[in-house]
């Protein structure tokens, strides 16, 4: 990891916070003037390659943090050693579990990424402090338990080509640029890491993406870049 930026003064830091794309977020979001600048003093941005770990599974982890670009794909590893990818996040996630010290599953950066780290013990004091804080990771627990809830609809019960256009859909809408109809962007995933979190064959995902392209509802350019023309038709390729 290379640090981007580290401690700066109250005034910087605030600066910074409001330029920030998850100050917004479920975290930053919620706190007054004065704890975004207790919290901008012991935070520490860094750049994260694609492929590396910001938390492992079963580790006692002293920092919490918010994703500022990039995905982060949530892994779980299985007595036998196989790892299974559970969940995609992206900026402004917040990653972490309040007031549980070991992690139940391990991130890693899908891409490279932009991460805002900042101590554990300090944000489980403002989460006490913060009845606001509080409502915000309840809430943002709640969106997590119903998402999870609908890619368990989507393994469970859509058809192959309904799993692909789903998890397509789910990283259009979070990426960058995008605009009212249309958006592009760089698959996250390879073949392989799209087929084990659908549940699908590497076949099967290639001719599904190839059915797509042919259909005019996506465009593939250097195998990884995908353009949608069309966000509603897309969307409507999941319920098809």
């Amino acid at each position: 990891m290379d640090v981007v930026s580290s401690d700066v003064s109250d005034a910087g830091t605030l600066v910074a916070c409001r330029s920030c794309q998850a100050r917004h977020g479920v975290v930053c979001g919620a706190l007054s003037n004065s704890q975004l600048r207790e919290l901008g003093r012991h935070s520490l941005r860094r750049t994260v390659g694609a492929g590396c770990e910001i938390i492992a599974q079963g580790s006692e982890s002293s920092s919490y943090s918010n994703i500022m670009r990039g995905v982060v794909k949530l892994c779980k590893v299985m007595p036998d050693g196989r790892q299974q990818i559970v969940g995609l996040q992206f900026a402004p996630d917040f990653v972490g579990r309040p007031f549980v010290r070991e992690s139940t599953l391990s991130a890693e950066a899908a891409t490279d990424a932009e991460i805002c780290f900042f101590p554990r013990n300090l944000l489980d004091r403002m989460i006490s402090e913060a009845p606001e804080l509080q409502r915000s990771l309840h809430d943002q627990a709640l969106k997590e338990l119903d998402a999870a809830r609908e890619w368990m609809l989507t393994l469970g019960r859509r058809t192959a080509g309904e799993k692909v256009a789903s998890l397509l859909y789910l990283i259009a809408t979070h990426a960058e640029p995008q605009t009212a109809t249309s958006t592009d962007f760089d698959l996250p995933l390879s073949r392989t890491e799209i087929a084990d979190f659908l549940g699908m064959t590497i076949e099967t995902v290639s001719r599904q993406m190839t059915r797509l392209r042919k259909s005019g509802v996506i465009r593939i350019e250097n195998f990884r870049h995908i353009i949608v023309p069309d966000m509603d038709e897309l969307e409507r390729m999941i319920s098809a």
